[in-house]
């Protein structure tokens, strides 16, 4: 089972919605943290609320229920912002990380899946997923790569301009009157689309060169995405590209 963090205000997870789909069928519960679309990164509060909800249901239905947290954007993270470890709060959980965004290689696929030892069946956890890797296709990453992450782990590359870069685009939005919420971490920004119609948005962007993608693609429509890893001076470049987009399209000065 997927999660989609549904509150459309703080993009966490809403607690109302994910009491009706979780039922005695569910095995997992898959998050995102920092967050793909919204760049929002669950709080303490939030991953302790939802560990408790976790807890209960795993006694209501008697059965381990594992809590899988994506993380490949662990490390972009932004001033001030509460990032816990799901671990600490839950212990049937897996984390899962990737390289590709800490060392900015992500056509390597290296990454690697962390079980709390505290997880029913810890030990298993690693050697099955490896079995799973290779049963679908997907092949280990080359030896040099892996020795040369090895070589550099705990370091990263400078991702100080994601931070840079997102302020530039929120406080342009913002002052075009978007309704969006400052991201937490990543290198996503998804404010609300001037229409209702996010697919529609997006296509007339394209005619001014900006390339946007439509929130339908992640479950929230009529809002959109924008990503901003790439160099500040083409963030820079591509704001008046974004006023000319939104004066022409709705008026907007």
């Amino acid at each position: 089972m997927r999660v989609v963090p549904a509150d459309t205000e703080q993009f966490q997870i809403n607690f109302t919605e994910l009491d009706k789909v979780l039922n005695p069928k569910t095995m997992a519960v898959l998050i995102n943290t920092p967050n793909n679309p919204s760049g929002t990164v669950y709080s303490t509060g939030t991953i302790k609320k939802l560990a408790a909800v976790l807890e209960e249901k795993q006694q209501e239905y008697g059965h381990d229920i594992f809590l899988i947290s994506d993380e490949p954007y662990r490390e972009i993270l932004f001033a001030g912002v509460d990032a816990p470890y799901v671990s600490k709060y839950y212990d049937n959980s897996l984390s899962c990380y990737s390289f590709a965004k800490s060392l900015s290689i992500p056509g390597e696929r290296l990454g690697y899946v962390a079980a709390n030892p505290k997880c029913t069946d810890s030990a298993l956890i690693s050697p099955m997923c490896a079995q799973i890797s290779r049963g679908i296709g997907h092949n280990c990453p080359p030896s040099i790569i892996q020795i040369a992450v090895a070589e550099v782990l705990g370091l990263t590359s400078d991702l100080s301009v994601y931070e840079t870069n997102m302020n530039i685009i929120y406080d342009e939005l913002v002052d075009l009157g978007f309704d969006v919420v400052k991201p937490g971490g990543t290198f996503y920004i998804f404010p609300k689309a001037l229409e209702e119609d996010s697919v529609a948005f997006c296509k007339k962007a394209m005619n001014y060169d900006l390339v946007l993608v439509p929130g339908d693609s992640f479950g929230c429509p009529g809002y959109f995405r924008m990503a901003y890893c790439v160099e500040t001076e083409k963030v820079k470049r591509a704001m008046p590209a974004l006023r000319r987009f939104v004066e022409a399209e709705y008026g907007v000065r």
